[in-house]
């Protein structure tokens, strides 16, 4: 049995059991420079807490999904005299929550009434699959809820009468576009705003330090643009939607049929830039009904000459 530490000496069995790591990866660690060498007395290596230090900030780092050859890239600038408190400090800024929700249990007993009273493992293992809910290990009959909010709007589309099937279709398609938009706005800060601090790599203490402050004042800045863009595109498109049921379900009682017609882009983008989005349909539609009165009239008008006209002939 290895002896007890003293005065932060391990010996590697003492050190994995320390750290969590086996004695076989700390070994392997040893082998790709990710740990300084043990001091040797005798025939024995002996490990301090500065190995213990290290051994905690590698599975730091492997757990955030970094790998080992990254890792010991951003050790080796440390040992250089770099610093890696500030890199450490971004890495955990990142890794942070971009939310202020937090997650929630629920039982299969819950998940069940929630969701029409009766179990559906498949549609449980779909939401699983999507992370919607995560499994406990050792409890068979509780999840993780990562986003209750996100599971509480699937509980109310299916109340509705959303099948869950296309309830995980579009959550699918959903996530897709909206990793497209947290792509974009990363590419963009990264180049307009990021790109001077992290330029070089790994990136000096300092400006590691400053990037995470960085991140702290943009991370809501992201949440709020979606937020303000999805209700003015929700606000427009619920218009149109409802205009264009409204007309075909419910014409007006003169019983005036209506018809799509086609339209330069850029004379609608004129009309609503003179009027407003939401009154350009009802400009156009007065224009042109003002055109076709002004037509109405002219003919009236020609024909009541031309008759004029005649009655003096004869």
């Amino acid at each position: 049995m290895s002896g007890t530490p003293a005065g932060g000496r391990y010996r590697i069995e003492d050190l994995a059991h320390a750290s969590g790591a086996t004695v076989r990866t700390i070994r392997a660690y040893q082998d790709r420079g990710l740990l300084p060498t043990p001091e040797r007395r005798g025939r024995a290596n002996v490990y301090g807490d500065t190995h213990l230090a290290r051994l905690r900030q590698i599975a730091d780092l492997l757990e955030r999904g970094y790998t080992l050859a990254s890792i010991k890239e951003l050790l080796e600038a440390w040992t250089a005299g770099r610093g890696l408190g500030g890199v450490l400090g971004l890495v955990a800024e990142v890794h942070g929550p971009w939310t202020d929700e937090h997650a929630a249990r629920i039982t299969r007993a819950e998940l069940d009434e929630r969701f029409g009273g009766s179990p559906d493992d498949a549609a449980l293992a779909e939401a699983v699959e999507l992370g919607v809910l995560e499994r406990i290990p050792g409890r068979d009959d509780e999840f993780l809820v990562p986003s209750p909010q996100e599971l509480s709007v699937a509980a109310e589309l299916y109340a509705a009468g959303v099948p869950l099937t296309a309830i995980s279709a579009h959550l699918r398609e959903l996530r897709g576009q909206v990793e497209h938009i947290a792509a974009r706005f990363l590419e963009f800060t990264s180049e307009h705003v990021f790109a001077r601090y992290l330029g070089h790599h790994p990136p000096t203490d300092e400006d590691a330090a400053e990037a995470a402050s960085l991140v702290r004042r943009l991370r809501p800045l992201a949440r709020q643009t979606v937020d303000a863009e999805l209700a003015r595109a929700m606000r427009l498109f619920a218009t149109r939607h409802l205009q264009q049921h409204l007309m075909a379900e419910d014409p007006e009682p003169s019983g005036a049929r209506t018809r799509s017609v086609r339209l330069p882009a850029a004379t609608i983008d004129a009309v609503q830039a003179l009027v407003g989005e939401e009154s350009a349909s009802a400009f156009i539609a007065a224009a042109a009904e003002r055109e076709l009165a002004t037509r109405t009239l002219d003919t009236l008008t020609a024909t009541h000459r031309q008759s004029g006209q005649l009655d003096q002939i004869g």
